[in-house]
C-alpha cells in the first residue's frame, strides 16, 4: 500500500473519531479549501464552547481556560479569513466541516443541560479530547495535505498554539476531576 493511502486510511480513523465523516476522505484527501473550511469550523466551535462556559462556570481556572479559548481560537479564526482572502481561497464546506458542527450541536445540547461542578467536569474533559484529536488531525491530516506553504505553515503555528492548549487543558482537568486526568496520561 502506497503511503498516501496509509496516510488517507489513517485520516478516516482519525477524522471518524472526532465525528468527521469519513466518505469524502477515503475518496480523496482534503483540499485547501476544504482545510480552510474544517479549520474556521473548529475553532467557531471551541469560540461557541468558551462562551457558554463563561456565563456558566463558577471555577475560576474553568473561566480563565475558556477566556482563553475564546481569545486564542478568534484569533486564529481572524487570521484564517485573512489568509484565505490573501489566497484567494474560498473555504468550501464538506462532509468533515459538516459533521463537526453536527456533533457540536450534541455536545453544545449537553453542556447547556448540566450546572455547577458536573458542566465543569464535562466542559473540560470534552476539552482535552477535542484538543487531542483536532491536534492529531492537524498533525496527521491537514499539514501533510495542505498544498499552499503559507496555509501548511499556518496551520504548523495553530499546531504548536493547540498543543498548548491541550496541556492547559490536562492541567485544568487535573484540578476539575483528577480521576479523568490520570486516566487520559495513563491510558490502559
Amino acid at each position: 500500500m502506497k503511503s498516501s493511502s496509509v496516510l488517507v486510511l489513517s485520516a478516516v480513523a482519525l477524522l471518524g473519531s472526532l465525528g468527521f465523516a469519513s466518505e469524502s476522505v477515503a475518496q480523496q484527501p482534503p483540499s485547501d479549501a476544504n482545510i480552510a473550511a474544517i479549520v474556521l469550523a473548529a475553532n467557531q466551535i471551541d469560540i461557541d464552547y468558551g462562551k457558554l462556559a463563561l456565563t456558566k462556570s463558577k471555577n475560576k481556572e474553568v473561566l480563565v481556560f475558556a477566556q482563553q479559548m475564546v481569545t486564542d481560537h478568534g484569533a486564529v479564526q481572524k487570521s484564517v479569513i485573512e489568509l484565505a482572502g490573501k489566497l484567494h481561497l474560498t473555504p468550501v464546506e464538506n462532509d468533515t466541516s459538516n459533521s463537526l458542527k453536527a456533533k457540536s450541536v450534541e455536545v453544545t445540547a449537553k453542556l447547556k443541560s448540566l450546572h455547577g461542578k458536573a458542566f465543569d467536569k464535562f466542559y473540560i474533559d470534552n476539552e482535552v479530547a477535542y484538543h487531542k484529536q483536532v491536534t492529531d488531525a492537524i498533525a496527521d491530516v491537514l499539514i501533510p495535505n495542505a498544498q499552499n506553504a503559507e496555509l501548511k505553515a499556518a496551520l504548523q503555528g495553530a499546531q504548536t498554539l493547540f498543543l498548548g492548549h491541550l496541556e492547559h487543558a490536562r492541567n485544568v482537568q487535573a484540578t476539575v476531576d483528577p480521576v479523568a486526568a490520570h486516566d487520559a496520561k495513563n491510558p490502559k
